[in-house]
This record gives structure tokens, C-alpha cells and sequence, in this order.
């Protein structure tokens, strides 16, 4: 007999990401992680498998630690990872593959960042925080904190100001690092020139970087010069990638910075200073930036580009002509990809998971897809997880993609509670992932309901933009329009007992509803959005572009209208708020004004606090907190909706 996915069965799946395939195509290495009940941590290992025909994967590092990020020499003998064995931040190591120990690269005190290897193998560029100049020894009492930027902290790293992000090369035979590059900027994403005497970046050093969203692209020697910009200023410009004949730049992003939300599009930029970009996806009005990793990548011959593309609820990869900007399917299918990379043979390998299957390994190549890894395939064997339904409603003439997840256990001619998840971003999608979420929410008898309401990823830019000066009400009624529907087409939802619940920009959307109608028995508003006004200037993005296109200074009456909090009196619904003590994008000074209010005006509420957790508790939070938090939420529902009164229909 199988049950239900339990908040428990964390503990049991293994997470697998960053699958990298070896250049010559017969080996993908990848992470693999757990949570550590015993430790209330996370455990992470390399991994590595065949590609051929009934290879079993092998686990190649076995320290106690959070060991990730491999990646491949070019010559295939060698894999860099960052491992956290011997510091409490991750160093850069290198390990044979023929045999032998993992060898350190780093001891900064900040850490490394994964390893760009040189294309003769001998070097690895990362990028590094270095901390401002100063003592080596920590004063007793730290001094105040002098700040001079608008971008001075950030959320799940604290304060940031003194401790910009550069560029460091370190020879791997005498692992001397060399820094080549510093100032008062963050400097990312390096990538290699074909003769390995250029590294490629992204950075933002122009005059007005503090208060717009801009970056470039520079190229500096490897052995170090004066960095060059080689974009036209005020673009937003994200993972460079070098053709293999060294003359062009491929890269992912749009033309105006402070135009988002906008689908990241595919250029190609001369190397030639002064050079113009060419977007060659103009026509193809899908976001093609699926991750901060995951780089287009080229053919060696140059002829074709890779990239990952959102697809109305999907992850994919498509290949691009540069040559005429065709673009082509290469991966698809009901899932998410979460990165990918090719071999010089053109194999692709990459992690992909499914609504009711997490993450495992696949490659692609001329012999077609096969599946290399089934880590999970025992803890699977023991529950049972449901598969969604897809269904569209219209809601002001628009077609919105909704999906909706029997319980476990489902029985035909009961009527089950349902809980109506909504996402954060707002810039983003649900799909055909993997969710926890849904899974725990089905193990625990609930139907689940969750759409793409309008201001959503995967769609068109016009899609993405129709929230723009009125966050909350397009979508909203996008969301509703989801929510009548459902009862109608699936009978087996009682539509008197549902529930609403969303994080973050879901959050605000949850607060946003429950101040707009009464239809919910209870709601969940985590990690939320409530007051525009006071969130302006205590988040870590402040708001460098805002969906009201002004400044709450400007027109307090707008922000005051697009605050949930406005509405506190005509909140009726029972909230359950939860937040994190350490949250830095969604201060929880945001859950504090809502439960204050709500609490004075003798409404039922509970407020959970979780401390020393940031904004991605749900996502990277000790893992006691994280099922703590299922467990409240779980608590809250059953209480609200009566889930075990199931009725038959």
C-alpha cells in the first residue's frame, strides 16, 4: 500500500542538479543532496554515470559535507567542485577521475564560486567576494556600519557593500591565485576566449549602476589589462558565452534594463569594440534566461547555439541558427529542465524533473533521450505522487493555463478540500516541476489548484506586462476565473472548503484576496508583500523598478491603494502569516503591520516566526524549519476546512 507524500519524506528524496557531461560525451557528473535530519543540514556529493547503456551511477566523493558544482577539464581526467569539508565557506577543489584525493584550490575567507576552466585545462577563472581592506582580527565590538549605496545588502548574504564580488584566476598546478579584477562593483559570469588570452564578464560600472538594473559586457586579458566594455550602455546583459572561432559573443538578455519585466532574448555581439548586437530571437517572444548558470551554449563548429527557453509551464532547450536566428526544439516535453550542458560530440546532458518525479539525469544524442539516473526510485515506490491535470479558463479574453492535482488517495464520488496555490515573482512560472509543496498539500487529502495568472514568465512579453501599474488586479482575476471553473469541470472539489495560499509576491496576491472576498474558508499569506510604502527602502531590492512605475513619494495615494494592508478591515478570512526573522527582500516587518492590524480589529490570525531564516526557508531553510512550516500550514488547513468531513458529491 503507498500514502501520500508526507513533510517527513524530505528526509528521503534525493535532489539531483548541475548535471555536466564530460567533453567527451561518455560521462555526466552531478550533485546529489539530502537533508540531514541528525544535522538539520543539508549533505551534498558528486556523483558521476556512464552515458552508455545500463551504466549505474557512482558516487565519487564521500566527505561528510556539502560537496556541488562539478565541473569537467577540458581534457575530461579532472573535475573542479566546491566542497565546505575544510571551512565553513566553499573552497574550489580538483579531483582526478582516474583515482586519487580531492586537492584544494582556495582558502578565502569568503569562499569561491564554481570553476570556469581555461581551454588548456592549466587555469580556472571564479569569481570571489573580497572583503574591503582592514584588520585581520575581528574587533570585540563591530563598528558602525558607514553606507554610501542604494545596493549595500542582499537577501540570504547579509551586507554586501564591503565585500564586492571579482574575478580570480588560479593556476591548478601551483594553485597560486592571481585577482584580476577590483573596484567598487560587482564583477560576474566569466567565460574564457577560445585561446584562453580573454575572459569575458558582466558587470556594472557605469556612473548611474546604484540606482538602474544596467550591466555590460567586458573583456579584460587573462593576465590581466584594463577591462573593455563591449555593450552599448543600459542593457540588462546575463551569461556571456564565447563562439568557438573567438570573433563573437553570445548572450542572454534585452535592450532597455529598466523596461522589465521583458523576456530575456538571445544576442550575439562582435567582439570588435564598438561593434552592435544582434538579437536573434527577436521573433521568438519566449524568457530564455532559466537559471543564473545556465549560459547559451555553442556548437563546436559554431553553427548552432543552445539554450533553455519557459514554455508555458514547461523547461526546455532549443537550439538557435546564428546565422538566421531559426529556432529549433531540442528538449521538451511535460517537465523542467533545471540547467544543461553539451559534450564536443553534440551530446546534451541535463537534470529534468516532472510534476509527480524529481529530478534525475538524462542525455540526448544522435542514438535519442535516454534516462541515466533513478535515484529515487524506491522512495517513489512508497508514495504515491498524483499527476496534474492541465485545463484553460478565459478571464478578460485572455487564456490562462491552470493545472489542478487529485488527492492521494483519491476516491471517485467524494467531494475534497482544496488549497489554491499561487507563485512568487511575480516574473515566473508553475508547471510541470517537481513541487514539494503540492505533493505534501495531496498527501494530506487536498485537492490542489495553481495557475499563470497574467504578470507570469513563459509567455509573451505583453503576458508578462499586464500587471504594470495595477499588481494585484489582472491577475487576481485570472486567479478567480481559475477558481470558478475548477468546481465546474472537476466534481469532486467542494467548492465550500478551499483555501488560498501563496509566498512572497504570492503572498502579497493571498493578502491582496482575502481584502477582496470572502470566498475562502482560510488562507496562508507567507513571506508577503502588504505595505508598498514602508517596503520601499527596507527590502534588498528596493524597488529599482517597480510594477507602479513611480516612486512612493510620488503618489503615496497609489501605493496606499495597492497595499493589502489598506484593506485590513475587510479581512474576514482566518490568515495564518508566516515569515522569516532574516528576511531581507520581504522585510517581516511586512507580517508584523498585517498581524498587528488584524489582531486589533479582533480577526482570526497566527503569526509564525521563524528565526535565523531568510527569504527562501521553503527553498534552503534548515530542514527541521522547513518541515515545521508544512506542518503549520497543514494545521491551519485541517482546522479551517474540515479535511477529514469529506463528503460524497
Amino acid at each position: 500500500m503507498t500514502r501520500g507524500m508526507a513533510p517527513d519524506d524530505l528526509f528521503r528524496i534525493q535532489w539531483l542538479s548541475d548535471a555536466n557531461i564530460s567533453p567527451d560525451g561518455a560521462t555526466v557528473a552531478f550533485t546529489v543532496t539530502r537533508l540531514d535530519a541528525d544535522a538539520d543540514d543539508y549533505r551534498s556529493a558528486i556523483w558521476t554515470v556512464a552515458t552508455s547503456a545500463g551504466g549505474e551511477p557512482v558516487r565519487l566523493t564521500w566527505s561528510e559535507a556539502k560537496d556541488s558544482a562539478p565541473r569537467w577539464s577540458p581534457d575530461g581526467t579532472q573535475l573542479a567542485f566546491l566542497s565546505n569539508r575544510d571551512s565553513d565557506k566553499p573552497q574550489l577543489y580538483v579531483i582526478d577521475t582516474r583515482g586519487g584525493e580531492a586537492r584544494s584550490l582556495t582558502s578565502f575567507s569568503e569562499g569561491s564560486g564554481p570553476a570556469v576552466w581555461s581551454p588548456d585545462g592549466r587555469r580556472i577563472a571564479i569569481v570571489v567576494r573580497v572583503p574591503a581592506a582592514g584588520g585581520a582580527e575581528k574587533p570585540k565590538h563591530p563598528p558602525a556600519r558607514v553606507i554610501d549605496t542604494l545596493k549595500y545588502r542582499s537577501n540570504g548574504e547579509g551586507f554586501t557593500y564591503d565585500r564586492r564580488r571579482h574575478i580570480f584566476v588560479i593556476d591548478v598546478a601551483d594553485e597560486q591565485a592571481h585577482q584580476l579584477t577590483d573596484g567598487d562593483w560587482d564583477d560576474m559570469q566569466p567565460c574564457w576566449s577560445p585561446d584562453g588570452t580573454k575572459i569575458a564578464f558582466v558587470s556594472a560600472r557605469h556612473d548611474d549602476r546604484d540606482y538602474d538594473r544596467a550591466a555590460d559586457i567586458f573583456v579584460v586579458g587573462a593576465a590581466g589589462s584594463e577591462p573593455v566594455r563591449l555593450t552599448p550602455a543600459g542593457g540588462s546583459v546575463a551569461l556571456p558565452a564565447w563562439s568557438p572561432d573567438g570573433r563573437q559573443i553570445a548572450y542572454l538578455g534585452y535592450a532597455d534594463a529598466e523596461d522589465a519585466p521583458l523576456n530575456s532574448r538571445l544576442w550575439i555581439l562582435p567582439v570588435d569594440r564598438g561593434a552592435v548586437p544582434i538579437c536573434l530571437t527577436a521573433g521568438y517572444d519566449y524568457q530564455l534566461e532559466i537559471s543564473d548558470t545556465c549560459a547559451p551554449i555553442w556548437s563546436t563548429d559554431g553553427a548552432t547555439l543552445f539554450t533553455g527557453v519557459e514554455d508555458r509551464g514547461t523547461v526546455g532547450v532549443v537550439a538557435v541558427d546564428p546565422a538566421t536566428g531559426t529556432v529549433d526544439g531540442r528538449v521538451g516535453g511535460k517537465r523542467a529542465i533545471a540547467g544543461f550542458t553539451l559534450s564536443s560530440s553534440g551530446a546534451l546532458a541535463f537534470a529534468a524533473s516532472a510534476a509527480s518525479t524529481p529530478a534525475e539525469v538524462f542525455v540526448c544524442d544522435a542514438r535519442g533521450e535516454r534516462q541515466l539516473t533513478d535515484l529515487n526510485r524506491a522512495w517513489r515506490g512508497d508514495v504515491e505522487l498524483p499527476s496534474p491535470e492541465q485545463f484553460t479558463v478565459k478571464s478578460d479574453g485572455v487564456e490562462i493555463d491552470a493545472w489542478i492535482l487529485r488527492p492521494a488517495g483519491f476516491k471517485q464520488g467524494r467531494r475534497y478540500p482544496t488549497l489554491v496555490n499561487i507563485h512568487g515573482g511575480p516574473f515566473s512560472q508553475y508547471g510541470w516541476t517537481f513541487m514539494d509543496e503540492f505533493q505534501v498539500e495531496a498527501g494530506a487529502g487536498y485537492a490542489v489548484i495553481y495557475c499563470n495568472p497574467r504578470g507570469s514568465s513563459g509567455r509573451d512579453d505583453p503576458f508578462a506586462r499586464a500587471i504594470i501599474g495595477a499588481p494585484g488586479e489582472p491577475d487576481t482575476a485570472d486567479i478567480m476565473a481559475a477558481v470558478d471553473a475548477a468546481p465546474e469541470r472537476y466534481d469532486f472539489i467542494d467548492a465550500s472548503r478551499m483555501g488560498v495560499l501563496g509566498g512572497s509576491y504570492g503572498g502579497y496576491l493571498t493578502s491582496w484576496i482575502v481584502g477582496h472576498t470572502d470566498r475562502f474558508a482560510a488562507a496562508c499569506s507567507e513571506r508577503a508583500l502588504n505595505n508598498r510604502y514602508s517596503k520601499e527602502g527596507t527590502s534588498d531590492i528596493w524597488s529599482g523598478f517597480t510594477y507602479l512605475r513611480v516612486r512612493q513619494w510620488q503618489d503615496p495615494a497609489l501605493y496606499s491603494r495597492f497595499s493589502p494592508i489598506s484593506y485590513v478591515c475587510e479581512m474576514r478570512t482566518p490568515l495564518l502569516i508566516l515569515h522569516s526573522e532574516e528576511d531581507i527582500r520581504c522585510p517581516i516587518e511586512q507580517g508584523e503591520q498585517l498581524f498587528v492590524a488584524l489582531k486589533q480589529l479582533r480577526r482570526e490570525v497566527r503569526f509564525v516566526r521563524f528565526p535565523g531564516e531568510n527569504h527562501d526557508l521553503s527553498r534552503s531553510g534548515k530542514p527541521s524549519h522547513r518541515v515545521q512550516r508544512f506542518e503549520h500550514i497543514l494545521d491551519w488547513f485541517n482546522s479551517h476546512l474540515s479535511k477529514g468531513a469529506q463528503s460524497e458529491t
